[in-house]
């Protein structure tokens, strides 16, 4: 691979800045393992990244011996990932409340939950089980711009979205994560519990979900 090419260096970038987006603070040794390059290319595009102020260096301890030295996403970088046109966004949602109200807000906010909620539910149809229907609704909201991802965890499931799409809107409205919650646990259905863990909106990394199936359905 010429790393010298302006346009591989550019590809090479976007998916080093992807993969910190997915995962979090990571170190060298495992960037360069997912990206199926050697440790030297991932430092140096870390480096170069660092330099443009995308990329900084961070340490953690776990227990004694050294500290391991991870790389993580500045907030510069966060602003190279979509955000659904965050400005405007925020000013029609300022203009509701001041002229309409917080309660026509909240009403706004309800039509947007069951217009998604439609559509949500008409691509779970069919679906057999919770497994399958977390797996589905990952795939919605990755689409959505979410970057969704799943697992499966010793009491249930593992959602997460690496990624908020209308973050600045969910900021200054916070019916839109409420509705949010709402809306997943309507589609998940009865005899589910999830609750939400981390909260971009709240400072954190991700949003995360903790999954439980209480009871047969």
């Amino acid at each position: 691979m010429d790393l010298d090419n302006p346009s591989i260096q550019t590809a090479a970038a976007d998916r080093l800045l992807g993969l910190l987006k997915a995962r979090g603070p990571a170190r060298i040794a495992d960037l360069a393992l997912a990206l199926a390059i050697s440790a030297e290319a991932a430092r140096q595009q870390l480096t170069r990244l660092a330099d443009d102020g995308l990329v900084a260096p961070t340490t953690e301890r776990k227990g004694v011996g050294r500290p391991s030295r991870q790389w993580a996403l500045t907030p510069k970088a966060e602003r190279r990932f979509p955000d659904a046109h965050a400005a405007l966004t925020v000013r029609l949602i300022e203009a509701v409340r001041s002229e309409l109200g917080a309660a026509a807000l909240d009403r706004i906010v309800m039509v947007r939950e069951r217009q998604a909620l439609d559509d949500y539910q008409a691509e779970m149809a069919g679906a057999a089980g919770l497994a399958e229907k977390v797996a589905r609704l990952a795939a919605i909201r990755t689409r959505e711009g979410y970057m969704a991802d799943w697992r499966e965890a010793p009491d249930g499931f593992l959602f997460t979205e690496n990624h908020c799409p209308i973050c600045a809107a969910a900021k200054a409205c916070q019916g839109f994560c409420r509705a949010e919650l709402e809306l997943f646990r309507e589609v998940l259905g009865p005899g589910v519990a999830i609750e939400r863990t981390d909260h971009i909106a709240s400072g954190a990394r991700r949003c995360a979900y903790q999954i439980v199936q209480l009871q047969a359905v």
